[in-house]
């Protein structure tokens, strides 16, 4: 569970050194550094930008209050103290970060040591006694297990926690690794025990499906099981947690929704200009597995950060991963569940897919076999083709397109392996005699290159390609 926030801080480091979020203390935090790639860099810019928006709006509302203070569950190597002290937000404000005392010993090591971050808190006083193992005038690092609850609290009020006074609870990706007995206990315990609290919450959900699946398996290999995915599957079940423990208000979306709604448009359109990307299925399909919560009590106004799922206007565009699948009408889909594919009408009954990403062989991988379908006696029959030669420029592309320009010939162009990797060639795919087999392992195509000539046509994807007919020619 350590490792989870070593690794979460050099993925955070990663999105700023590309210009995703703006923070130039991650990289004085994080000792590490390794570049992630674009798809990780969105997801964790749109985590900081929920965080940040969230704090930054608690932090206006109780703005007229002489005193406030955020306590940061789980912070590991987050750097949201330096960046509000260095902006000027903490005029009447204490920061209380809480880790294990491992990560807490290592981060104030790492304070000490760096004179900017140092000098940002000032002179320090009080480390080094009992569970404290940094202490400013408005920031305070704690070394506690957070499943042992009795010892946090205790430890809290001790180092100045005040319950009176306007609270900001932040877990972020925290709660989900402690038993939720545990998790749910501390929960409350923050409900009843701060009379003007806040509670920002940002976990995974939606453990059923097959993205899911493989969420869990992931974090399962790491030792850090997700614990309550199971119990809090969806945003409807968070929002009930939170009001049964003793939170009078509770808003929470997913994160396609978060930047839908909180996201201006020129925001938008200054993360597109990063770098290239287009994985924009998986980009939805993640966001619609993690979700932000905002939950309040005695807090006057009401503190709503986030915009309720009503305020979207009726008929909008859903976010894919929020569409529901529809079933096919045979059973037998093997090689059939891909996104970023090709599927060409190769005659009335024969349906040629190809590239695209997708499962095979029990694997999550792009698809370099070719698949097709043949309608006889009105069933579908599925099957693997076989290609006669192997052309590496293939290279298992997606976003591509397949043009059939006769009974035995389609045009291949473009499709890209990454982003930046789109320069695929141009191919023409052949098909023999056999194509009028009934049995689809009967199907073969060879695959032959085009002359460099017509090269510059295949740089690109996600394009369409139509055969015109033009003073009698095609």
């Amino acid at each position: 569970v350590q490792g989870t926030g070593g690794s979460s801080a050099v993925s955070k480091c990663s999105a700023a050194a590309r210009g995703y979020i703006q923070d130039r203390f991650l990289r004085l935090l994080v000792g590490r550094r390794r570049r992630r790639a674009p798809l990780v860099h969105r997801g964790y810019y749109i985590r900081a930008r929920a965080v940040d928006h969230c704090v930054q709006d608690f932090l206006l509302k109780t703005q007229s209050h002489p005193r406030t203070q955020i306590l940061s569950l789980g912070a590991g190597f987050d750097s949201l103290y330096f960046r509000l002290k260095d902006m000027g937000l903490l005029h009447h404000t204490v920061v209380y970060e809480v880790d294990f005392p491992n990560v807490a010993c290592q981060k104030a090591a790492l304070i000490k040591k760096m004179e900017e971050l140092s000098a940002l808190v000032g002179s320090s006083e009080g480390e080094g006694l009992g569970v404290m193992t940094f202490s400013g005038k408005d920031y305070k690092l704690l070394g506690v297990d957070l499943s042992e609850l009795s010892q946090l609290e205790r430890a809290l009020g001790e180092a100045g926690l005040d319950t009176e006074i306007p609270t900001l609870f932040i877990a972020e990706v925290v709660l989900t690794y402690m038993d939720n007995s545990r998790s749910d206990a501390l929960i409350q315990w923050a409900a009843e025990h701060f009379s003007q609290a806040c509670f920002l919450l940002y976990e995974q959900m939606h453990p059923e499906d097959p993205f899911g699946h493989v969420m869990q398996q992931h974090f399962n290999q790491l030792n850090s099981t997700l614990h309550s995915v199971a119990q809090y599957p969806d945003c409807e079940a968070q929002q009930k947690r939170f009001l049964a423990k003793g939170w009078t208000e509770c808003s929470v979306m997913d994160m396609n929704e978060f930047f839908t709604c909180c996201t201006p448009g020129d925001e938008k359109q200054r993360v597109q200009a990063l770098e290239p990307f287009d994985e924009y299925e998986e980009w939805h399909l993640k966001c619609s597995h993690y979700f932000v919560l905002a939950a309040s009590k005695g807090i006057e106004p009401s503190w709503t950060p986030l915009l309720p799922s009503m305020t979207v206007p009726h008929g909008a565009v859903r976010m894919a991963g929020s569409v529901p699948a529809v079933r096919a009408m045979h059973s037998d889909t093997s090689g059939l569940r891909r996104y970023g594919h090709r599927s060409v009408l190769l005659k009335p009954d024969v349906i040629l897919t190809t590239g695209g990403f997708g499962e095979e062989d029990g694997q999550h991988c792009r698809m370099r076999n070719f698949h097709v379908l043949i309608k006889h006696a009105g069933c579908w029959k599925a099957g693997w083709v076989k290609k006669e030669n192997t052309d590496k420029r293939w290279d298992e592309r997606l976003y591509h397109t397949v043009s059939c320009v006769s009974n035995s010939l389609a045009l291949v162009v473009g499709g890209r392996t990454s982003p930046s990797s789109a320069g695929l060639g141009m191919l023409w795919l052949k098909f023999h005699e056999t194509c009028n087999a009934l049995d689809p392992d009967d199907i073969t195509v060879e695959l032959v290159s085009l002359q460099p000539a017509a090269e510059p046509a295949a740089l690109r994807w996600r394009h369409s390609t139509t055969e015109v007919t033009f003073k009698g020619k095609k």
